[in-house]
């Protein structure tokens, strides 16, 4: 063979191999690479958190519109809402019917061609004697219980709930018509307890028929507990309802043939006579307001 012609490895045909082959063909053109990103650029910016050192804007002394003529004592926001709507209600001579209007300072408020101010909020708990009414007619021979607390403030209060001449205990007095409805209502979820005295004991198995509930003029009535009271005869009785009308407590037990010879409410809503002795009365704290409004 012509050493020429063996040496020549690149006269005969290409070998079929995988192996990239030097100086081989051109490599296909690419774009051009983007530029990476630096450090910086790259990572997710941290959000500098302001430094709290500005001081905060006042609490605005605006008030809307309806809660300025409920604080005054003629209704409640929602009859106010009414007036409003109806043009009955003038702000500096100027009839507002828009719904969340807001009172500035100094502002005049004609509410039914009557100028108003708005009072503050008193909230004042009583421990009430016997011969006491929270009715307001006429009667010689009983005082309203309104007397006992007109010392305490000069603002409209009213009392929460009616109380008959005997009965005793705790009574809520406040000029906040809104509360006053609010505990007004049937299906009002705040527990009063009563200390019941009957004219002979209470029947074990009639105790066990009222725990099971009553049924007053065709109306089903719920009773949370009933018991006797420990120490005592099984002529006092305790009772938790959620009723705000105490004259269904004495109907409970006269519906059973009892009679009732006195009812002493000894908690309203979480509140107690601790420190309270009859006939005296004090402010409730700021906590004992938020407990109410919060029920």
């Amino acid at each position: 063979m012509n050493k020429k012609e063996g040496n020549n490895k690149r006269g005969g045909s290409r070998p079929n191999s995988k192996k990239s082959i030097p100086g081989g063909l051109p490599k296909r053109a690419q774009a051009p690479k983007k530029a990476k990103p630096t450090t910086e650029a790259a990572a997710p910016k941290k959000t500098v958190k302001p430094v709290n050192n500005i001081p905060k804007p006042l609490k605005s002394d605006d008030i809307r519109l309806n809660k300025y003529i409920a604080n005054s004592g003629i209704c409640s926001r929602r009859d106010a809402d009414i007036y409003i709507q109806s043009g009955n209600v003038k702000v500096n001579g100027v009839a507002i019917t828009e719904m969340g209007y807001k009172v500035k300072p100094g502002d005049v408020v004609n509410f039914d061609g009557t100028v108003i101010t708005p009072e503050r909020k008193e909230y004042i708990l009583l421990n009430k004697p016997k011969n006491f009414t929270t009715s307001n007619e006429d009667d010689a021979d009983h005082r309203n219980v309104l007397e006992l607390v007109r010392a305490a403030t000069k603002a409209k209060i009213q009392p929460i709930g009616r109380m008959d001449k005997n009965t005793t205990g705790l009574l809520v007095f406040t000029n906040d018509t809104d509360m006053i409805r609010k505990f007004s209502l049937p299906n009002q979820k705040s527990t009063k307890i009563y200390q019941v005295s009957l004219d002979r004991n209470l029947k074990f198995e009639d105790l066990e028929k009222i725990a099971g509930g009553v049924t007053l003029d065709g109306h089903k009535l719920y009773v949370d507990e009933i018991s006797y009271i420990e120490g005592e005869s099984k002529t006092e009785i305790g009772l938790k309802l959620r009723t705000p009308n105490v004259k269904v407590v004495r109907a409970i037990f006269e519906n059973f043939k009892y009679d009732v010879l006195k009812i002493d409410r000894v908690a309203f809503a979480g509140l107690t006579k601790k420190n309270l002795p009859r006939g005296n009365w004090r402010f409730l704290t700021e906590q004992e307001i938020i407990n109410l409004k919060n029920l």
